[in-house]
């Protein structure tokens, strides 16, 4: 079944070039389902590359998907048109006003990742969303420095500067094969990481109930289940395109800033290679795995989620 996004939001052209199924509102309505309702609260800088990497990775399941797109509602992106902002994106404010319930909710990660989380403009409010996804979102996925952010909410966890980026492609174990997000991994994989923080397995609260999925001996702790709070923390990013580190690499160099050659990434280490993507198959899996597991245990009624019921 076929992701249903807006008909003019500019993913649509590149998802149906690479032959993902995408749905028109026209043909939606004629089919006698209940789709899958995932929002979106995209923080990053580039919205619209953003829009299609996680676009990409829910529309490949057999699924039917409704997409909706998210902003902070005081924050305006500096990197992204105001026009396209105002065309495809509803404010927090707005959704929690209107009493709306989601099967899902991802939460993207930010170039803010240096900053004390009460120094973020929008800290407040971020805190304000997760707490409302305790009753109105099913299951939440958390990318990167939104998911430092959310397990610094919900447990107070730290996150701490590492002295130099975290940037590269590498290996990661699967620690709990039998965990229903992880149906399908390879015992060994890799994973692309770039970032500047990181939280530290020790920091975990022992009577949390954290269980830690995926861990790397060099890039440290992957991904998190947050059964209580109904939430996946993964702290890398799966969902990048093949050349998402080498436009990071390139545009720090233009900039001036100290910044290495991404690891394991690059052939040769030649930042004027074609680097190779080694992690697409895991991606897909893994947000497959997700929206599974969240077909198969959310309310038919979304107006449940929440509940108890």
């Amino acid at each position: 079944m076929p992701i249903k996004i807006p008909n003019d939001l500019p993913a649509r052209e590149t998802l149906e070039r690479e032959g993902v199924m995408v749905m028109r509102e026209t043909d939606a309505i004629r089919q006698d389902i209940r789709p899958l309702r995932i929002a979106l609260l995209n923080l990053m800088p580039n919205k619209v590359r953003t829009e299609t990497q996680i676009a990409r990775l829910i529309g490949a399941t057999p699924l039917q998907l409704e997409m909706s797109l998210m902003r902070m509602t005081g924050h305006r992106p500096k990197n992204t048109p105001q026009a396209h902002m105002i065309a495809f994106y509803e404010s927090f404010a707005e959704i929690a006003k209107s009493g709306e319930k989601f099967d899902g909710l991802i939460v993207t990660g930010a170039p803010v990742e240096l900053l004390p989380f009460d120094e973020v403009t929008y800290w407040d409010e971020l805190r304000a969303v997760f707490d409302w996804t305790q009753g109105h979102v099913h299951s939440t996925f958390c990318i990167c420095w939104g998911a430092q952010a959310a397990l610094h909410h919900f447990h107070g966890v730290p996150k701490h500067a590492l002295p130099q980026k975290a940037f590269g492609v590498f290996r990661h174990r699967n620690l709990k094969p039998s965990s229903p997000y992880l149906r399908g991994f390879s015992d060994d994989f890799s994973i692309p990481v770039s970032r500047w923080t990181e939280v530290r397995h020790a920091d975990l609260p022992a009577d949390s109930g954290l269980e830690v999925l995926m861990e790397s001996d060099e890039a440290g702790l992957c991904l998190v289940e947050d059964a209580a709070h109904r939430m996946l923390y993964m702290f890398n990013h799966i969902e990048y395109d093949t050349t998402s580190l080498a436009e990071e690499y390139w545009r720090d160099r233009e900039a001036g800033r100290d910044i290495r050659i991404p690891a394991n990434y690059f052939p040769n280490d030649d930042p004027h290679a074609t680097p190779e993507n080694r992690w697409r198959s895991h991606a897909h899996l893994l947000f497959g795995n997700w929206i599974n597991e969240v077909y198969q245990t959310t309310p038919f009624d979304l107006a449940a989620i929440g509940t108890g019921e």
